[in-house]
């Protein structure tokens, strides 16, 4: 639903609705539709001043949507970005024989220099809070030897580590950036923290270097720094270098990938890492629009390992993510699996059951809520036993269903009728205009429809009996709810020739003598006509194209 907010906000006058003509329409039906609007709406085909002010406005506006289509620049900007695309300043520079996905990228380039100017504005805050419980004792308890200690009754859950990062960047200027950056980490009582600062510097459009300064309680000072370069456009590298210090000395590290676009949707990965825990690494990430499938393979010291894993991606709404691994090498082996999920628009929580030999059995919970991300590793069990798996896996689908019935779709449901609410507050003077304008072009169509359905019944055709848009309420359970519809009989009359009426691919608001009843909400149209001297009856929704009269539509007399 906020997808169809932020829709009706960018694009107010859908201009092919207006002329009421496909997306795909060429210069001949663009040209037929705008002669016949400009008939319509022609000033001087009315003598009455209220009605010449009210004609000259909308002869304008489909002129103006005509003046737009009409030209492939013009409609190839407004087919990507709507009118505001129209609006935006440096089109006048941009070459008049280009492709949509030309002007694409260019209408990309004047926006990020619109950002530039907004550099000193930004910054990108990241944070991550990680919380590590230990609750062993809910499975493994000394409960014969130890029943007569004080609380030894309920089973003990500790929390044996924490640790809390957080980062912002300060844009200095165009191509250079300081990244400020520091954690907090504590264990079993004993912690510490590091602060660290990077001076990033984009040296062109194939490459960027940065300088990492750093210091910290457990560790000496620390210096760092770190290349990327776009070798081919298929291929980039990364580079980096660091200097630990510390009691015992320098310690060295270095540390360099490269990787290439194997295809569209598949990258390889060559990893190597000298210094503390050395290892070389190679890997095969691809990534579709429905699956992520990742394998690896490394060779290090101390560690040696083989990983394969797969997601698959749901196409719902929720953008629901079902992933599962195995890793196994000279640690012991490792099976996980698990789901994620949006549970609102800048939410995403994941949860994942990790079970692994010598390691046990540990259930993992992440919430992302913008930025910031929010970890939960608990701990269940150091042996694998079938009553930690099976509450792992079933305990958080039983609390995310209570959760998502009780507290999620109550909130987004609250949260929906508020956007609702103030959408419909901003746009209350857009749609009073509007409203405006389509009662002026129904008493502008008076005179043109008498005369069609005097043709129509002459020919026993196509004549509009009643015709209502908007919001139709056919729950049972709803009919006290306000009906909110308008009557578009003249307008969809106005638009019959030759005994049909087609309606195209597009939002009914934005035809001649249409307005939006219902901001944000789902309508419909439905029409009661006359054909051959028998009624019909049709209901579409609001982006359906629709032709008619059709036979399917024939109201039975029998019923």
């Amino acid at each position: 639903m906020a997808a169809a907010f932020m829709e009706e906000e960018v694009d107010n006058d859908d201009y092919y609705a207006l002329l009421n003509v496909r997306r795909e329409a060429t210069q001949e039906e663009l040209k037929a539709s705008y002669r016949r609007l400009c008939m319509l709406y022609h000033p001087d085909k009315h003598r009455d001043p209220e009605l010449k002010t009210q004609a000259e406005q909308l002869f304008n506006l489909v002129h103006q949507a005509y003046e737009v289509l009409s030209d492939p620049q013009s409609r190839a900007i407004y087919d990507v970005y709507g009118k505001k695309g129209l609006e935006m300043e440096g089109w006048e520079v941009v070459e008049r024989k280009r492709t949509a996905a030309e002007i694409r990228e260019e209408f990309e380039r004047l926006q990020r220099e619109r950002e530039e100017r907004r550099l000193q504005q930004r910054t990108n805050p990241k944070g991550t809070i990680s919380v590590s419980i230990d609750a062993t004792e809910l499975f493994d308890r000394y409960d014969e030897d130890f029943e007569d200690l004080p609380g030894s009754g309920f089973p003990q859950i500790e929390i044996n580590r924490m640790h809390i990062s957080q980062s912002i960047e300060a844009p200095l200027t165009a191509t250079d950036t300081a990244i400020l950056s520091g954690s907090l980490s504590t264990q079993n009582g004993n912690g510490g923290g590091s602060i660290n600062l990077a001076l990033r510097r984009v040296t062109s459009a194939k490459g960027w270097g940065e300088l990492e300064f750093g210091a910290g309680d457990l560790q000496g000072p620390l210096f760092g720094l770190k290349l990327f370069r776009n070798l081919t456009p298929k291929c980039f590298f990364t580079t980096s270098c660091v200097l630990q210090f510390s009691s015992q000395g320098i310690r060295p590290g270095l540390t360099t990938m490269v990787a290439r676009h194997l295809d569209k949707n598949t990258m390889g990965y060559i990893q190597w890492r000298w210094g503390i825990q050395s290892a070389m690494n190679t890997s095969i990430v691809r990534d579709t629009k429905t699956s992520h499938f990742t394998m690896a393979f490394q060779l290090g010291i101390p560690h040696t390992f083989m990983m394969v894993s797969y997601q698959h991606k749901f196409q719902d709404e929720e953008q629901t993510r079902l992933k599962g691994s195995v890793k196994a090498g000279f640690f012991g082996t490792v099976v996980e699996y698990g789901a994620e999920r949006k549970i609102s628009r800048h939410s995403v929580l994941g949860a994942t059951v990790s079970i692994g030999v010598p390691q046990g059995v540990s259930l993992k919970v992440k919430l992302n809520r913008a930025s910031q991300t929010y970890f939960f590793p608990i701990h269940l069990t150091d042996q694998l036993l079938p009553s930690a798996v099976f509450y792992a896996t079933v305990g958080p689908l039983i609390i995310y269903v209570a959760m998502h019935r009780l507290i999620i779709k109550p909130y987004l449901k609250a949260q929906k009728e508020k956007e609702l609410e103030k959408q419909r507050e901003n746009s209350a003077s857009d749609i009073l205009k509007k409203k405006q304008e389509a009662e002026a072009a129904v008493r502008l169509m008076q005179e043109s429809v008498r005369r069609i359905i005097e043709a129509e019944e002459a020919r026993m055709g196509l004549i509009i009996l009643n015709a209502w848009y908007g919001k139709f309420v056919t729950d049972n359970s709803r009919r006290n709810e306000k009906v909110k519809v308008i009557d578009v009989t003249v307008p969809l009359q106005c638009l019959v020739k030759d005994s049909k009426l087609i309606l195209t691919e597009a939002s009914k608001a934005g035809l001649p003598g249409f307005y939006d009843p219902c901001i944000g909400e789902d309508k419909s149209l439905k029409i009661l006509y006359q054909f051959r001297g028998v009624l019909h009856q049709v209901m579409s929704g609001d982006n359906e194209a629709l032709r008619i009269p059709k036979q399917s539509h024939k109201i039975d007399a029998d019923g």
